[in-house]
Parts: C-alpha cells; structure tokens; sequence
C-alpha cells in the first residue's frame, strides 16, 4: 500500500502513516461474524445496564462476553489467511500476573527488548516483536486490531488500554524457529484490572499460530488459567508450556499436577513443559543456553505442526462449543416474550368467556336477537299503525331497501347491557393480567426487572387502552348492526313464504302492541331492555316460537349469536390484544438482547466462511 502525505476525503483511515484498509474485514463481512458481533454487542450493552445490580447475571453475560470477543477476534483472522496467506507466524506468550512472560519473550529473542518489572500487571498492552519480518508489510494488522492505536513502545500510555506495539527484532543471525516471526508479549488475564485490557489479550491469542503459556508454581493452578487455555481448546493450536520460577526439586511433582490440570481441562495430550529456575534476576535467564536450545527445538516442531488450513472447522467447533450459551439468555428473553404472550391470550379468553356468561348467555341481559325482532315488526304492515310505521321509517331512515337505495346508515340503537358486559370484561382483563404480573415477578427471581418493567408498561398503558376500547365498541356497535338488521330480513323473508302465518300475525293484537313498542324504541321513547321485557314482546316471541317460524328462528338466533361472538373476539384483539402483546418491544432495549427469533433461527443455518 501506498503512503499518503495526507488523508483526503474519502481515503482510507490511516493510523501513525500507515494506511489502514477498513474494507479488509468490513466490506464483505460474513454472515456468522455479523450475527457474534450483534451477540457481543447486546451482551455488552445488556451488561453495562445492569450497573452493580443482578450479579449472578453479569457474571454470566461476562463469561459470554469473553468467548464472543475471542470467537469475533478467530472469525476475523479467518480473512487474513486468504489475504495474507504468507503472513508471518504469530506466536503468542501468554500467562497469569507476575508469571515472567515478558523475561521469557527476552530469553527466546536473546535481547531485552520487552519491559520487565516486579510489579504485577506491569504490561498492560499487547507487544510484538518481528523477527525477520518488514514493518512495512504488516499494515494489515492495524486493521485486526482496528480498536487499538499502533505506538512505538516508548509511548504506550500505562493509562491508556486501547493501544498496542510493534517493532522489529533486531536479530543479524536468528535461530530457524524464530524467523519470519512475530512474537507478541501480553498482559496477563487474572488480575484485577484485567477486565480492561482482557480483550486486546484475546485479540493476540485468536490470533496466534503458536501458543506458549508461562506459568509459575503459584499460579499454574489458578481457575483462570485453566479457564482460558479451555477457551483456545477447539483451536487446536500447537503449545509449548514453560513452567517459570521453578525449583528442581519441585519440578516432577509440579508437573505432573499441571499435566492433570491439563487433562481435567482439556481432551488434546498435555503439551511439552520446560521448567526455568528460580532466578533472582530476569537477566539470569540469558545463561540457560541448554534449557534455550531445547525450547527452540520444541518451537521449531510446533512451527511444522501449524497450519492455515482447516481454519473453518475449528471456527465451528469454537462456535458449536459455546453456541448454548451464547444464545441462552436471548432464548430467555424469548421465552418470556413467549409468556407474556400466553398470559395476554389467556385473559383475553377469560375475558371473552365473561361477556359470554354476562351478555350473550344470560337469560336477562341479552337483547340482540330481540333487536332484530323488533327490526322484523317495523317491516310488517300492521292495521291501524301504517301512517306511523311510515313516519318512524322516514324518521330513522328504515327500513334496509329504502337505505340500500340511499346509501343512508342506518342509527343503531345502544344497547346498555351489553355496554356494561363489554366494560366489565375489561375490567376483568386488566385485573386477570395483573395478577399474573404480580405472581410471575415474585415467582421469577432471576428475571424480576423484565417483569417489573413490563408491569410498569401496562399500568401506564391503562388509560390509553381505555380509550382505544371505547372507540372500538363504539364501531362495533355501529358495525354489528346490520347482521341485525339482515337477521330480521331473513326472518321476514321466511315469513313471505308462510303467508298464513304472515296474515295472521299482522291481524293479532299482540303484534300490533309489539310493533307500537318497536316504534317507540326506534323513535327513543324506551330503551331496549324495556322492549325486551314488556308483555306483549314476550307474547310474540313465544308466538313466534311455536308457529312454523319456531325452527328458523332458533337458527337464525344462534347464527346471530356466534357472528356477535366473533365480531366481539375482534374487537378484543385489535384494540387490546395487539397492543399488549407488543409491550415487550417498548421496554428499554438497553436491558433488551432485542434479537428476534426468526433471526436466531436463521444464523443456526449459517455456514462458517473464511
């Protein structure tokens, strides 16, 4: 690549006059690498959300949060081997606090070169060293480490994580094992400041072609370092164990332990272990030219053991081994998406089944069918009632011929019980749902802030789906009213075809007080549940049910009654149903992985590609 004096608009990012390519990793990122990013970046941000709260989560979202650095960082290298397929041999030192990485780097190279200190978590950036290898063929790692700022060492800022080395080793004559390569010092990963700096320390190992892991006789049995070296496992990368600060004495039985540390952890044989003794002084190491020579010769075996091939199946494998428990908390979160869910269609339901029990089926409040009776009166031509049939049907647009020739709508009349059975089945829902709210948030331990903000949500939400029900009755009612007003048609259809019955229902005195009654409902003088009750409806009706009509009726009563069932379902779920069940989408999506399901189902599918 060529160095630019300047960075016009629209030129590559450049970092310390180097040109850095975004596009190496960035242009045509694959599918998998996109979805572990979105995973690492709503683990990060779920994560930063709890603050100092719900600990046994944190340490959770922490551990994932880790693995998806690593895996993120091993995808990323997967594009350089096709790239860079002649780049140089990444060699790794990494190790716990104080275990002597940075004196062993300086006794493979022969050459003080990486800071040393006997103060713990003295290196807290990544260091490189090429040996054999042109600086200015290694711009492409200012894109693996697109986070960091490449400085000379003299200017790493002990302040500042987000920086890492590179510099040449000047080596005249280096041994075979260390040429065109580049080894990388590194902060350890237990100390207490290492959450800070962990990820740069990830970033070097998912890079690494070789791994040498030092450790100390305090340290090599710590969780941590059995915890990491498990992370790198489904690499397979070839390593070499230098057991640092060891007395002689000790070495067998500290090595034996550690090979059982090694095979309690991993499945891969234990690696070869060189012990390095105790010395007072880091610059001591320089006088173990034997123990030098047989490490290099086991380094010069791990180099012929690497390879660049493979490099997809040992991303699936890494992938596959903690695929569970990357996905389990957004799974959890679907889940209870999922039951909130259920609870909103079970009151829903509940709800539903009231109005049934309090309108539909009780005896005494129902009146819709009677509506359509009263329908079917205004449409008979009664003796002695014509000229005021005439002037209710002009008053109130009736009946359903005159309107269709109109285009006029027809006024429904209100029914108040069924207004109230409506009413009292949403109270009942909000009831319903709050209760399950209250049980599922005691019940629920691990997942009382989702809960609680969803139950806050819906309490705030009350109001406004107390208004939205309104309106929406009040378009029912108006919307139902011609299945009424087809019922009576269909009825009085039914009667042209028993013209006796017709005749003689029009001649009775029943009929002509029922259709009075119908006139003055049309007209407001009563209200529908006095036309219900009143004597001589009762009277017709029972008529009605004994005369030839009887069978139809009841069909037509019951067909009546299911289309009022449903278009109350509807009314339901699209004033309340569907604003409930999207409550979830409006929690903070800071404590939200937001990741849908047909998205997580998707990346099971994806393929790894380099």
């Amino acid at each position: 690549m060529q160095r630019t004096p300047s960075s016009p608009p629209g030129a590559p990012r450049r970092r310390n006059a180097i040109v850095y390519n975004p596009g190496l990793f960035d242009s045509t990122t694959p599918a998998m690498l996109a979805f572990i990013r979105l995973l690492k970046q709503r683990h990060a941000s779920v994560l930063a959300a709890l603050g100092g709260a719900d600990e046994p989560r944190a340490r959770t979202l922490r551990h994932n949060l880790r693995s998806l650095l690593f895996a993120e960082a091993f995808l990323e290298k997967g594009g350089l081997n096709p790239t860079q397929p002649r780049h140089p041999l990444q060699i790794a030192i990494l190790g716990p606090t104080q275990a002597g990485k940075s004196s062993v780097v300086n006794w493979l190279l022969d050459r003080p070169l990486a800071g040393v200190s006997p103060l713990a978590g003295f290196t807290v950036h990544p260091q490189g060293f090429a040996v054999g290898v042109d600086l200015a063929k290694l711009d492409w790692l200012d894109g693996y480490f697109r986070d960091y700022e490449r400085r000379d060492r003299g200017g790493l800022d002990a302040r500042r994580y987000d920086c890492y080395a590179l510099e040449a080793a000047d080596i005249a004559e280096p041994p075979g094992p260390l040429r065109q390569a580049i080894f990388w010092d590194t902060p350890d990963f237990d100390s207490v400041d290492a959450d800070e700096y962990r990820q740069a320390v990830l970033r070097v190992a998912a890079l690494a072609d070789v791994v040498i892991l030092v450790l100390s006789k305090d340290k090599y049995a710590d969780l941590a370092v059995w915890e990491f070296m498990g992370l790198l496992e489904p690499l397979g990368l070839p390593t070499l164990i230098c057991l640092n600060k060891i007395e002689p004495a000790a070495y067998p039985a500290l090595a034996e332990s550690l090979r059982g540390k090694w095979r309690a952890t991993r499945r891969d044989p234990p690696p070869p272990i060189l012990p390095l003794p105790y010395l007072e002084a880091s610059d001591d190491l320089a006088g173990l030219r034997k123990e030098r020579a047989e490490f290099l010769a086991d380094l010069d075996q791990a180099r012929h053991a690497q390879t660049l091939g493979h490099h997809a199946d040992r991303a699936r494998k890494l992938i596959d081994t903690h695929w569970r428990e990357w996905i389990a908390p957004v799974e959890a979160e679907h889940a209870l998406e999922a039951e909130w869910r259920g609870m909103v269609e079970d009151a829903v339901a509940d709800s539903l089944k009231r109005y049934q029990q309090d309108y539909l089926d009780h005896p005494h409040h129902y009146a819709t069918f009677q509506r359509a009776l009263a329908e079917l009166l205004t449409l008979l031509e009664i003796p002695g009632l014509g000229g005021i049939l005439v002037a209710a049907r002009q008053a109130v647009t009736w009946p359903l011929r005159q309107l269709a020739k109109l285009g006029r709508k027809h006024p429904a009349t209100p029914d108040g019980t069924e207004i109230a059975a409506l009413n009292h089945a949403l109270q009942h829902l909000f009831i319903r749902l709050g209760e399950s709210l209250l049980l599922r948030r005691d019940e629920d331990a691990t997942q009382q802030a989702w809960w609680r903000e969803i139950g806050g949500l819906f309490r705030d939400d009350k109001p406004i789906l107390v208004q939205h029900f309104e309106k929406a009755t009040a378009h029912y009612l108006q919307g139902f009213q011609p299945e009424i007003d087809r019922t009576a048609h269909g009825l009085y259809d039914h009667l042209r075809e028993h013209p006796a019955l017709l005749n003689g229902l029009r001649a009775t005195r029943v009929t002509t007080d029922a259709t009075a009654l119908a006139v003055a409902l049309h007209t407001g003088g009563i209200g529908v549940q006095d036309f219900v009750i009143a004597p001589a409806m009762l009277s017709l009706t029972s008529l009605l049910t004994e005369s030839a009509l009887g069978k139809y009726m009841d069909k037509a009563a019951a067909e009546l009654k299911r289309k009022q069932r449903a278009a109350v379902e509807k009314l339901f779920r699209d004033s309340l149903h569907a604003r409930l069940i999207r409550l979830p989408g409006r929690l903070d999506r800071n404590h939200r992985f937001d990741i849908p399901p047909e998205l997580l189902q998707a990346a099971t599918q994806l393929d790894i590609r380099p």
